[in-house]
């Protein structure tokens, strides 16, 4: 094993420790922490079922950005539905043998990301040229958009531009999870590529990404309209009620 290679599988276990324990640690924290309030953003479901639908469009179609603008939902949606085929069809490099459906979805997967740059590509330009989102803009909005255009950049120039070992770098990989550490191929656009997956797993606990896992506990969509028939208390609050004499 040379320097680099080592240098990488170990920032790659310790990424993966620091995503895995911040995140966890940031859901633990959206589940318990107190909705005092019942406020579901109308017009709101009736039952469970229908918060479980509600959630269900909001996560698979973002309907709430779809009715607020269409053109950063287009953007926004063409970006996460081609980063889901994107990520699916990198499990070719963690799985032997690799399963059929994995096999069957490369090619949409080489294309796909092509899709996810034009809609980062979008994003980030409505940062930059739409007045009010700029001036409410942080340098983190525009660095988590940069790194994961890097990131596609780098993807799709490996693909379709600089090849590499694929071979040794699925080696590399399975070598990371049974722990039998192998070479990692050292063209620098495989470097640039791994090397911007792991700054991004490194601060995806710490910054807005974290609305991915958050909108599930988001008291404004997973709330059941029922404030009329039943009364909404949280339960710290009921420790502060006294009893009727």
């Amino acid at each position: 094993m040379d320097f680099i290679s080592v240098v990488y599988a170990l920032l790659f276990y310790l990424a993966s420790v620091i995503f895995v324990v911040f995140v966890a640690r940031k859901i633990y924290q959206y589940a318990t922490v107190p909705a005092p309030l019942k406020i579901p953003t109308m017009p709101a479901p009736l039952t469970t079922s229908g918060v479980a639908l509600r959630l269900a469009r909001e996560v698979v179609f973002f309907e709430s950005l779809f009715r607020s603008n269409k053109w950063i939902w287009l953007f926004g949606w063409m970006f996460h539905l081609a980063l889901l085929v994107v990520l699916l069809r990198h499990l070719r490099y963690f799985i032997d043998p690799v399963w059929m459906w994995v096999a069957l979805i490369q090619p949409f997967g080489k294309y796909a990301s092509f899709f996810m740059l034009i809609g980062l590509a979008g994003l980030l330009a409505r940062r930059i040229v739409v007045e009010r989102i700029r001036y409410i803009s942080n340098p983190s909005d525009y660095l988590m958009l940069l790194l994961l255009l890097l990131i596609g950049m780098s993807g799709t120039m490996l693909t379709f531009v600089l090849h590499t070992d694929i071979v040794q770098l699925k080696a590399f990989t399975l070598g990371l999870l049974y722990f039998d550490w192998q070479p990692l191929p050292k063209d620098p656009a495989v470097l640039v590529h791994l090397g911007a997956v792991i700054v991004l797993m490194i601060i995806f606990p710490f910054s807005k990404l974290l609305h991915a896992p958050g909108i599930f506990f988001s008291p404004s969509r997973n709330q059941v309209d029922n404030a009329r028939e039943k009364r909404h208390i949280a339960e710290w609050a009921t420790k502060l009620e006294t009893p009727n004499n």
